[in-house]
This record gives C-alpha cells, sequence and structure tokens, in this order.
C-alpha cells in the first residue's frame, strides 16, 4: 500500500464511529489521551446542541488514562442538560471506572463479563526539593478530588473509596452493581440501541432546544 492510498481499515473505523455518531452514541475504545478527551467533549457539547432532551451514550472499553481528560468529560458531562448513559462493553479500568460510574444515575450499565478496576494511579514527580512540594500537593489534591467524585458517584463513604483504592482492585460486573459504579447489568445492547432503546425515544423527532 503506497502513502497515498488511504487505510481501509482507517476509513471503515471512521465510517463506523460517524454512524454511531449520528445516533448519539461516542465511544471511549482505547487509552484516554488528551486528543481522545478533546473529542469526547466536543461530541457531548455538538450532540446537546442537535437535541438538549435526547440522550447521549458513552461506550467504554478502556485501560484508563488521562486524569486531566477523565474530569474534563466528567466536567462537560455535568454541563450539558442531557443524560449521559455509560456502558461498560469490557473493560472500564482507571480513567475508565471514573467515567463510567461519573455517568447519569440509574443508567449506567455494564455487560456481564465485562471488568472494572480501581486505582489511585500514578504520577511522576522531579525537580528542585520545592518542585517537588509544590508537584506532590497537586498530585494530593488532584488524587483527593478523583475519590470524592467516585464516592458521590456511587455511594460509598469516601474513607472507603480511598482505603480500597490504595491497591490495584477489580471487580466483575457483578461486584460493581454491588459497589454502586453501575445501576444495571445487561445482556445486550437493545436497551441502548434497539427500538424502543435510549438513542432511539427521539431520534428523528425533531426536538430542539
Amino acid at each position: 500500500m503506497s502513502e497515498n492510498t488511504p487505510d481501509p481499515t482507517r476509513i471503515l473505523d471512521q465510517e463506523i464511529y460517524r454512524d454511531l455518531y449520528e445516533r448519539r452514541i461516542i465511544v471511549l475504545g482505547d487509552a484516554l489521551e488528551q486528543d481522545t478527551s478533546n473529542r469526547l467533549c466536543t461530541s457531548l457539547l455538538l450532540l446537546a446542541s442537535r437535541d438538549s432532551r435526547a440522550d447521549i451514550v458513552l461506550l467504554i472499553n478502556s485501560p484508563g488514562g488521562s486524569v486531566p481528560g477523565m474530569l474534563a468529560i466528567r466536567d462537560t458531562m455535568r454541563s450539558i442538560p442531557n443524560d449521559v448513559a455509560t456502558v461498560n462493553i469490557g473493560m472500564a479500568y482507571s480513567a475508565g471506572q471514573f467515567l463510567l460510574s461519573s455517568g447519569t444515575p440509574g443508567k449506567r450499565f455494564a455487560l456481564p463479563h465485562s471488568k472494572v478496576l480501581l486505582h489511585q494511579g500514578s504520577g511522576g514527580i522531579g525537580g528542585t526539593a520545592q518542585d517537588i512540594e509544590i508537584q506532590a500537593e497537586d498530585l494530593r489534591h488532584t488524587r483527593d478530588t478523583v475519590l470524592t467524585c467516585v464516592a458521590d458517584d456511587t455511594g460509598q463513604d469516601v474513607d472507603k473509596v480511598t482505603q480500597d483504592s490504595l491497591r490495584d482492585r477489580w471487580f466483575t460486573a457483578g461486584q460493581a452493581l454491588d459497589y454502586g459504579f453501575i445501576d444495571r447489568i445487561i445482556d445486550d445492547l437493545d436497551i441502548i440501541t434497539g427500538p424502543d432503546g435510549l438513542t432511539a425515544r427521539r431520534s428523528g423527532l425533531g426536538l430542539g432546544a
């Protein structure tokens, strides 16, 4: 394949994501990087501007990633009037877990064999002693912010979330339900994409803000 020949796999991926977007479904299907965060934030804003009442669905199959990126997505989810349903279709690890539990209460789902990982993550620091002190304080603030959000979303006490996150803690779909990361385990995606699913209820009805 020459440099000027389009990659058919990439073209197919773009078409798939475009089709899902038209159905008000966005996807976090890889590690969360800053450009991915920007794409998801702008997608949320654009879909909200198209219809301020229709649900938006975020599918998650991610090993985690950027903490600033996940906080930006959560803030954007909270800033729009739409309900944002979240669905763990495989793995919601670290930042993926954070976004899964950040979905609209009652609309956080997981497929039966999906997994969740809760942990505090890590961040590198360096420089002078003063620089290290400043960076460490910022890391503590970010950690506390994230843990408070997780506690709010799951209904768990923040001290319990803090203790549970000191080491990698893995959850099956059933355990994630018990902990409060999700509201329901689903066997298929009809609740999302079916004729009466979340993405069909107001689709094509011309309902705007």
